[in-house]
């Protein structure tokens, strides 16, 4: 059987408690990606990349949030660096790709368009958490650990680790494809 394969990304980004300081922007600074085999139903690769920032810094709040310090995203790679890895290594371009919301892709937008660094994916991106509000019939779109909880499914990792929430996401993924209520976009997606 042909490997279906499916890039599930989630990212985290630099924040604070309140509004920015002045001249910081969030920037993307841990990109978890888990790929999915949707033929066999299940993960097959589990990924993570540190992104250095270059224009905001790593807050204690953030830190609290998502366990990542400034020190440890010191030694990231630069933010077109990580995305010519996502196209290089994990076939961004081509595979189809998903997350949890609209964030990871606008983020990915906005940050490409501020620093000139080419869009790493495809046109092929769905949507997860509108796909498991429509097929459980919900009225609002829960978050991650939320739909993990109603799926019946652990919290397995840290919440708010890009690594440990693209493997959850994932998990909500295949549990979605078991049932057939895994839908992806068409190929006519957003493209920066």
């Amino acid at each position: 059987m042909e490997p279906e394969l499916l890039n599930v990304v989630d990212v985290e980004a630099t924040c604070w408690e309140g509004q920015p300081p002045p001249g910081q922007v969030s920037e993307i600074i841990e990109i978890g990606l888990t790929v999915v085999d949707l033929a066999a139903l299940r993960r097959v690769g589990r990924h993570r990349i540190l992104v250095r920032p270059q224009r905001s810094a790593v807050s204690d709040f953030c830190t609290g949030l998502t366990g990542l310090t400034r020190r440890e995203v010191a030694g990231g790679v630069p933010f077109a660096e990580a995305c010519r890895l996502l196209a290089a290594e994990h076939a961004a371009g081509r595979r189809p790709w998903a997350s949890w919301g609209d964030y990871d892709r606008l983020q990915f937008t906005r940050q490409c368009r501020a620093t000139g660094a080419a869009y790493p994916f495809g046109r092929r991106h769905t949507n997860a958490k509108a796909v498991f509000t429509d097929a459980r019939g919900l009225r609002k779109r829960p978050g991650m650990a939320a739909a993990l909880e109603l799926a019946g499914l652990p919290l397995e990792g840290r919440h708010h680790s890009g690594a440990d929430d693209a493997w959850n996401i994932a998990a909500l993924v295949l549990s979605l494809a078991r049932t057939d209520d895994w839908t992806e976009a068409p190929a006519a997606g957003h493209r920066p």
